[in-house]
């Protein structure tokens, strides 16, 4: 089977008018040299459900023959960029048929789908014009398409528009987001307009421009609904998750972090509103995001877990206990994490997970609440956000210096309760709990450094004890050992300057 390649796509597109004249852009002085292609034609049927469910999450799917780049594509938005970059997941066509999309494909996207069948939707036939735009050593930065795009239904033509596309070649090339620019200028200045909506998305009309399955709602004000904010906080979530989801599919970096964050954060949301929400939705959601959690735990534990022992290696005074270290810590760790990996993918794809996520879909949309949401958040959220603070500072309050582990980390447990709960409701209630959502962010961040130390020592007391360490090596896990509990306790000593920054922040809050 054929394994999918990914390529970062930067582009800008442009609709222009019939009669447009495309500029001479090495007359106008916008680039040195210009090589005009020959025209070639291009057939490219896109896939979607019959909701269009992909278009509405900003994603296209077809199976595109002519050019050089022929083949099924997949664009995906990328998270932290605008709308003029996308990933685009390519195979070639003999990895399916029209209407028979290649499952590697169906599979990166199956959160979205719930199931319902991907089919043709819409037909175009483009004919294109490339010019290349090189610099003054005849390396090509940009290409500008003219593209002539005829919308076909049932093999006829309904319809026809004309596209300029400008693409960077070398997006890397730190000339190139210039040279676009320069060119954009001028088509511009010609009467281009500026466009954002795909040529497919164009022909199929508003329909792609419906919000997607989960929509992002309005926060509401503090006289405004509880159930208003619930819904926008788990939306909020959901589709993080969601976006996470495909990310962990594809192997992106920080994927499985960011999903396992999601789903602390939706499970977190749900604690914090109990009250609010009906018993048997929030106790059978709680339940299946914490399989969730613990199925990604292991691939993100043990990623952290690598990093830190190996960065702390590497700060002993003599670098050969640091070597001695690596080679020990660096394959047991390496091994979990392909296992961890494979387990965490095998849950992706299961049944269990798919209703889950269906599920939480569903209450996004329509939160499962009880007759005492209907109430003014000010009423309702604050007190259960002030629950949160109070539950953790009495576990605050209990902690000794030379106090065990596990005590320490059930306070995080708790801090990140309250940190959850009070960033949900911070767009609600503004300066002051937004201040304090970052106060209760640097708590949880300095109570996990003590819990990676802490499990860290777990890790090494494990290795030393195994069975084909030799003495030098063992010694030298003992030395990193000894260095991971001095982290801990200095740890401890920096939360308590931390901590009464906190409380002054909670008391500002009005959760105090």
């Amino acid at each position: 089977m054929t394994t999918p390649t990914t390529h970062r796509e930067v582009e800008r597109k442009f609709r222009v008018h019939a009669m447009f004249d495309l500029p001479d852009f090495e007359a106008a002085g916008v680039v040195t040299s210009v090589e005009v292609v020959e025209p070639f034609t291009m057939r490219a049927v896109y896939h979607d459900t019959a909701e269009l469910t992909l278009f509405r999450w900003g994603i296209t799917l077809r199976r595109r023959e002519g050019g050089s780049d022929e083949g099924w594509h997949m664009k995906l938005p990328v998270a932290g960029a605008d709308g003029t970059t996308r990933d685009e997941i390519r195979l070639p066509l003999d990895a399916g048929a029209t209407g028979a999309v290649p499952g590697a494909l169906i599979e990166v996207v199956s959160p979205l789908l719930r199931e319902q069948a991907v089919q043709p939707v819409v037909t175009l036939q483009t004919e294109r014009a490339p010019h290349l735009l090189r610099d003054e050593d005849g390396r090509p930065l940009v290409e500008v398409v003219d593209d002539i795009v005829s919308v076909l239904r049932d093999g006829r033509t309904v319809t026809v528009f004309r596209e300029v596309e400008v693409e960077a070649i070398d997006a890397d090339d730190e000339r190139t987001a210039e040279l676009m620019s320069r060119v954009s200028d001028v088509l511009l200045a010609l009467g281009a307009e500026a466009s954002s909506v795909s040529k497919a998305a164009g022909a199929l009309g508003p329909r792609t421009a419906e919000p997607p399955d989960v929509p992002e709602w309005p926060i509401p004000d503090p006289d405004g609904l509880a159930v208003d904010a619930i819904r926008a906080v788990l939306a909020k979530h959901v589709r993080h998750l969601l976006m996470a989801d495909i990310g962990v599919r594809r192997d992106l970096p920080d994927s499985v972090h960011q999903m396992r964050v999601a789903a602390r954060r939706i499970r977190s949301a749900l604690g914090t509103f109990a009250p609010l929400i009906e018993p048997d939705a929030d106790a059978r959601l709680r339940e299946e995001l914490k399989w969730m959690a613990s199925e990604l735990g292991a691939i993100r534990d043990t990623e952290v877990m690598l990093m830190r022992l190996d960065d702390h290696a590497g700060q002993l005074d003599d670098p050969a206990d640091g070597e001695r270290c690596r080679a020990a810590i660096d394959p047991l760790l390496k091994a979990r994490l392909a296992a961890a990996r494979s387990s965490a993918l095998a849950a992706l794809r299961s049944d269990r997970h798919q209703q889950l996520v269906d599920d939480l879909m569903s209450a996004a949309i329509d939160p499962p609440v009880t007759d005492d949401a209907y109430a003014p958040c000010a009423d309702v959220l604050l007190p259960l956000v002030a629950r949160t603070w109070k539950r953790l500072r009495r576990s605050i309050e209990a902690l000794e210096i030379d106090g065990p582990s596990i005590t320490w980390h059930a306070a995080r447990i708790k801090a990140k309760r309250a940190r959850y709960a009070a960033e949900s409701v911070a767009p609600i209630f503004g300066r002051e709990m937004a201040r304090y959502a970052e106060r209760m962010s640097e708590v949880t961040e300095m109570l996990g450094e003590h819990q990676d130390a802490h499990v860290a020592q777990t890790v090494l007391r494990e290795l030393s004890e195994h069975g084909d360490v030799d003495g030098a090596t063992g010694m030298s896990l003992g030395i990193l050992h000894e260095y991971e509990a001095e982290q801990e306790v200095l740890d401890r000593f920096r939360f308590e300057e931390l901590w009464p920054k906190a409380r002054r922040s909670a008391r500002k809050a009005g959760v105090d």
